[in-house]
């Protein structure tokens, strides 16, 4: 039986180039998800190690269901088949209180994030079910186990991604597919970089690195080896679970 290959959904941002970079070391085909930059797309094939793997750019737009399909479907006649599927696509947001947000913010983020996944599952399960084997991988947030305040915009779409993975761990699980989840805590790439630069004040950010038990922030490369785990066949008995990866930030 092929493993397949692995797909990464928002692979062009800074956690998603780092997930493609660590799966090409153990995955032989590599499917590189984007949205509208094919630029993009092929900067993160060409950061692969040499030889790594064999790599494709494929259009994945979340707000677009036929994108969606033709990206996957481009990807098992490629390759032959999906092995797993990574969701680490992010809408970069503010961090209003829950009083300061509009229903215009929480329909973009809802529609990326929340929708947009079910979008992917919906695409995806088919070919699971028909090559009996796969599971997603989704990245979420340390937020809905250590909530700071502002963050509800980001937290609440990505507790009903939780949800959602939970349900396709428990009726798939017969078809053998699973679904996990990354929460991952602080960390310097991707959305998390331009947090650290753009909100709050340095004193501010040194203070949160304080609370870490392990003193430091994460980077994107220790959030990419848990998405590897749990893609892999080491995790082949881990279902339904959420990861949190966040150096003790929420104990």
């Amino acid at each position: 039986m092929t493993r397949g290959a692995a797909f990464v959904v928002g692979a062009t941002g800074g956690l998603g180039g780092a997930i493609c970079r660590r799966l090409s070391t153990e995955w032989d085909q590599l499917a590189i998800g984007y949205r509208s930059s094919l630029e993009k797309a092929s900067a993160v094939a060409a950061s692969l190690p040499n030889g790594a793997c064999e790599s494709l750019p494929v259009i994945c737009d979340l707000s677009d269901r036929a994108s969606i399909e033709t990206g996957i479907r481009e990807t098992v006649e490629q390759f032959g088949a999906i092995g797993t599927m990574i969701f680490a696509s992010g809408v970069d947001i503010a961090q209003p209180f829950v009083s300061q947000i509009s229903e215009e913010q929480w329909r973009e983020v809802i529609e990326i994030e929340l929708v947009g996944l079910t979008r992917i599952v919906s695409a995806t399960l088919p070919y699971f079910r028909a090559q009996g084997f796969g599971n997603f991988v989704t990245v979420v947030s340390v937020a809905n186990y250590c909530f700071p305040p502002g963050d509800a915009l980001s937290s609440v779409p990505k507790a009903g991604m939780e949800a959602l993975g939970r349900a396709i761990a428990k009726e798939e699980g017969r078809y053998g597919i699973r679904a996990n989840m990354v929460a991952p805590g602080i960390i310097d790439a991707g959305l998390g970089a331009e947090f650290l630069t753009s909100l709050y004040s340095p004193q501010i950010w040194e203070t949160q690195r304080k609370r870490i038990a392990l003193q430091r922030f994460g980077s994107g490369e220790d959030i990419a080896e848990a998405v590897a785990f749990l893609a892999s066949e080491r995790a082949r008995y881990i279902t339904g679970q959420t990861l949190i990866v966040d150096g003790g930030f929420s104990l």
